[in-house]
């Protein structure tokens, strides 16, 4: 019966989008808008993001949550920009920002985006982060362009009721492809990829001091084909302290580690674990 739910609930979402994008005709790649976050290009047929921004913003108290974990001095990587949602709002508030986008259509919508807000301490890559040099099969989604993701380990509707088109694309351990740089925050948020990112970049990990990352069991599964306990291997103990936002809690590690566990077989997730020291 859940399924058979989340089944109508994706269809009428991409009969609404497809709607839109018949309205406006097929030469509109972006509507321009003005929102919380910043002036954005979005793609007229995104109804999460794109239309959140439309409707006035996007994550703003995640936005308040990552501006008390950093500084004007402080360097942050961002792996999942997106269109800029973040970013954009982020980068007035510290001193650089890197930014990683597999995407490359919400790329180009980025490095606008970035134009137009007149953003200048951003370097922004078009590339995937993973555990190695690779290239890999990655899902474009139009409904949720931000669900767009690298092939899943075991297909489910949920990734592909909008008949995502397939694209090959460049992947890099971020250790290798940012051997030069330093971070003081890490934020990670690309659909069920964290696991293999995370393998790819532990001396970033060693040098950070907080780590923000999207926590979804059905991403883990699905996905990266891995449990939560061996996700949670990849984070170094040296974050002594997990804030979960969505339980409005802070634990020591050892006592995140049996509640997220127990949140992994309640199938419960989380946007964006804070791993910070204490």
């Amino acid at each position: 019966m859940k399924s058979l739910y989340w089944r109508m609930v994706f269809f009428l979402k991409t009969r609404k989008s497809r709607k839109v994008r018949k309205s406006l005709g097929t030469n509109i790649r972006a509507i321009i808008t003005q929102s919380s976050n910043g002036l954005f290009a979005v793609d007229p047929e995104d109804l999460e993001v794109g239309e959140k921004l439309r409707k006035g913003g996007f994550g703003l108290d995640e936005i308040e949550r990552i501006k008390s974990l950093i500084s004007d001095d402080s360097r942050v990587l961002i792996v999942g920009s997106h269109i800029g949602s973040l970013v954009i709002p982020i980068s007035r508030h510290c001193k650089e920002i890197v930014a990683i986008e597999a995407n490359p259509k919400t790329y180009e919508l980025l490095s606008l985006n970035l134009r137009m807000n007149n953003i200048e301490n951003v370097v922004s890559h078009n590339i995937a982060a993973s555990e190695k040099t690779e290239i890999i099969t990655f899902f474009l989604n139009t409904v949720n362009s931000g669900g767009s993701k690298r092939a899943p380990k075991q297909s489910h509707f949920m990734y592909e009721y909008d008949s995502p088109e397939r694209v090959e694309i460049q992947a890099h351990a971020l250790d290798t492809h940012l051997s030069n740089h330093a971070f003081d925050l890490v934020l990670m948020d690309i659909e069920g990829s964290e696991f293999f990112a995370l393998k790819g970049m532990p001396k970033i990990l060693q040098e950070c001091k907080s780590l923000i990352v999207e926590f979804l069991p059905h991403h883990l599964r699905n996905v990266a084909g891995v449990d939560a306990e061996t996700f949670l291997k990849q984070i170094p103990e040296r974050f002594t302290k997990v804030t979960i936002p969505s339980q409005n809690v802070t634990l020591s590690r050892e006592e995140a580690q049996a509640f997220l566990l127990k949140m992994f077989r309640d199938q419960k997730g989380d946007d964006g674990l804070i791993f910070h020291i204490e």
